[in-house]
């Protein structure tokens, strides 16, 4: 039976990522600028939940590949390669959200700016960086066994 990997530094930034996936778009989302603002119609709230539940399910997905135990280095590496993959959809797909006609980053009631951008784009080096640690580290400890 194969054997639940290590707390690393590279798995840590893959889980906080995946955490703040999981539990973000709700904290940032479940109020009047969204959900509650009386200005939006049911159908954009359907696709507001829509973000929210698929922000969920990503942020979950990533934990998985993140921490599942795994015997076989290669699988290990295919693994933490299918997180980094899963936990940047989320983020990555928000920063292009802005390509659609007619968007803004912020409701004009709301002010102006991109507040969001710089967390889109933080949160999806954060997965890489983990990725590349984790990876580092599963090639070292591969050596280290055939060696």
């Amino acid at each position: 039976m194969a054997q639940v990997p290590p707390v690393t530094p590279g798995r840590i930034c893959l889980s906080l990522v995946a955490l703040s996936t999981s539990i973000s778009c709700y904290i940032a989302d479940w109020n009047d600028t969204h959900v509650k603002n009386p200005n939006w119609p049911p159908h954009a709230r359907f696709h507001n939940g829509q973000t929210m539940s698929m922000g969920l399910s990503l942020g979950l997905l990533t934990a998985y590949f993140t921490w599942r135990p795994v015997r076989d280095i290669r699988v290990a590496k295919d693994s933490i390669t299918t997180a980094a993959l899963v936990g940047t959809l989320y983020w990555a797909t928000g920063v292009s959200a802005i390509l659609y006609p007619g968007t803004k980053w912020v409701d004009p009631e709301f002010g102006e700016g991109a507040p969001q951008r710089g967390v889109f784009l933080a949160h999806a080096a954060l997965v890489w960086i983990g990725r590349w640690l984790e990876l580092r580290r599963l090639d070292a400890a591969g050596k280290t066994k055939s060696g």
